[in-house]
């Protein structure tokens, strides 16, 4: 057997990271400039030019490019790496949340190579195209979710296939993340909870994916704990920068876990965005608990031991006396107290979509490192599971 572990981001954490931030980046880049990769909401609620001040007190150059929309597109990226060509940029800052921090790491692919977004995806072997160094990526996430501030891939939907498009390669991973709780007291109570809902089914389908990596489950497992302890707080408190931090953390470690797998969750999640333009932490939200209940109900036969003790142990983080049926109860439980209410069908989707939704989750290889192997048919099941569902 062999596995290969890697954990190489420098992670600044804490009130103070911030204002270290430019001068790390100095030591690097000299003036720059770097390219600060947002969106316009950061720019009106004022954080991308406190990036930038803290940057240019330092004496390092900035370009900002504020044309990053929620859920990505190719467009996007392909101006992002014109930019950053055309001003002689030397660096990338990634500011915001999961969309862009992604756009970012998929700016530094196209200002480096020649081609399109879909010569990079990686379901077409796209990451062996990669052979430049790329454009150095730092990030600075608003949100505690998605933790692209550590991942080395990115999710951006391309033009030709109105699909998202996965561009990995370990050169993808941001060289520093800066995880600064003050950036993201802003962040309103429902946006928290579906960001926060993303940190914990990243950790979860983690623990729970095939493979061996140790370290990635006890990560995990500690993301859960974090988000279990401190999500509530961070979604009724936005201003309780204790939690807020807790919850960076959480998120980072979900996303470092990963490296493990993810599962059917995220397969099915990512049509609801593309489609009906689903925040991707709501999507998960919706689906996590569902997708598991189907799975303990249909595919009872196909759980291991193990699979049925990791279950029970992240459902005794919730509840010390649960056994592992409980799980999807307890977690449709929580998702109900962080205030998450809505059901499927309120993004849109119908029974009549279903087929099509299945066949975009089936192509989709997040479902690949599931603990349990589902067809096609496995997958349209579920959605028509969850969209018969009332709460």
């Amino acid at each position: 057997m062999l596995a290969q572990f890697n954990f190489p981001t420098t992670i600044l954490f804490g009130t103070e990271a911030l204002g270290v931030f430019g001068g790390r980046v100095a030591e690097r880049h000299g003036n720059g400039p770097m390219l600060l990769v947002t969106d316009e909401g950061l720019v009106r609620a004022g954080i991308a030019d406190r990036v930038r001040r803290v940057l240019e007190a330092a004496g390092v150059k900035v370009e900002l490019f504020a044309e990053v929309h929620p859920n990505p597109v190719e467009a996007d990226v392909v101006a992002g790496a014109r930019r950053y060509r055309d001003t002689g940029c030397t660096g990338i800052v990634g500011l915001g949340g999961g969309s862009p921090l992604d756009a970012a790491k998929v700016v530094a692919v196209l200002a480096t190579h020649e081609g399109s977004l879909l010569d990079f995806d990686a379901m077409r072997g796209g990451d062996a195209r990669i052979t430049s160094a790329l454009a150095p990526v730092y990030a600075i996430p608003t949100t505690a979710g998605t933790g692209s501030e550590v991942g080395r891939s990115a999710v951006v939907i391309a033009e030709a296939t109105k699909r998202k498009t996965i561009v990995f390669h370990p050169t993808l991973m941001p060289r520093i993340a800066v995880l600064a709780p003050e950036l993201t007291v802003g962040l309103p109570p429902h946006l928290t909870a579906a960001t926060g809902f993303d940190a914990l089914t990243h950790a979860v389908e983690a623990y729970l994916s095939v493979g061996y990596h140790p370290m990635a489950d006890a990560i995990a497992l500690g993301a859960i704990e974090l988000v279990v302890a401190h999500l509530p707080t961070a979604v009724a408190d936005g201003a309780d920068l204790e939690a807020r931090g807790h919850m960076l953390v959480a998120a980072t470690m979900g996303a470092t876990a990963f490296q493990k797998g993810l599962g059917v969750v995220h397969s099915l999640a990512h049509p609801l965005s593309t489609r009906y333009g689903t925040h991707h932490g709501l999507a998960n939200a919706l689906l996590l608990p569902g997708a598991l209940a189907w799975q303990l109900a249909h595919e009872r036969a196909s759980f291991t031991d193990d699979l049925l003790a990791r279950y029970r142990r992240i459902a005794r983080i919730l509840d010390p006396g649960a056994s592992a049926d409980d799980l999807p109860r307890l977690l449709a439980d929580f998702r109900r107290r962080v205030g998450i209410t809505e059901t499927l069908a309120e993004t849109g989707a119908t029974h009549d979509d279903v087929p099509a939704l299945a066949d975009e989750a089936y192509d989709d290889p997040c479902h690949r490192e599931n603990p349990i192997t589902l067809s096609r048919d496995d997958l349209a099941a579920i959605y028509r599971s969850l969209l018969d569902a009332t709460g």
